[in-house]
């Protein structure tokens, strides 16, 4: 068998969409599989590439659902523990995004604790944005009941950090 008969046997394979095809003679034995198995490759890299996207998704979901459920975690406590005493209690929120620190310095002591009185314009914490502490007042007079974020976490705009019994 010459190499253009070869040659236009592959074409005619390719072109009747059989996927292989064997020739045997007493000179040669010839093989001819076509493309139709390379699409197979090619679904198969679609169908690894599903999973493998499919696998981090559910652990992209699972990132923001922890955040979340912390989020409520902070919110459950106060209510199951002073339900009824919540009403009552005036809430100091984060007026900005950043880092919550209780005191000026790693030094120093705290702005506020628990138990403290305190009065409209006391600072009672700091957040630091861009490199920049925010010295957070009070805008309500009363007694520290609870702090609610711990020192140099990362707070939202307009989380709660303290709970507060107005006089």
């Amino acid at each position: 068998m010459k190499l253009n008969e070869i040659q236009d046997l592959i074409k005619f394979v390719s072109k009747s969409g059989v996927s292989e095809v064997e020739l045997e003679t007493k000179e040669i034995k010839l093989v001819i599989k076509t493309p139709k198995s390379g699409s197979g490759m090619q679904a198969a890299p679609a169908v690894y590439a599903a999973p493998v996207v499919a696998a981090p998704a559910p652990q992209v979901m699972a990132a923001p659902a922890a955040p979340q459920i912390n989020g409520e975690t902070k919110q459950t406590p106060p209510p199951s523990s002073n339900g009824s005493d919540e009403s009552k209690y005036v809430t100091i929120k984060s007026p900005m995004i950043g880092t919550f620190y209780r005191s000026a310095g790693p030094d120093k002591p705290p702005f506020v604790n628990v138990g403290d009185d305190i009065n409209v314009g006391k600072a009672v914490c700091i957040i630091e944005a861009m490199k920049l502490f925010n010295e957070i007042e009070s805008d309500v007079k009363g007694k520290i009941v609870k702090v609610l974020v711990n020192d140099a976490s990362p707070v939202e705009y307009d989380q709660p950090l303290f709970l507060v019994d107005p006089n």
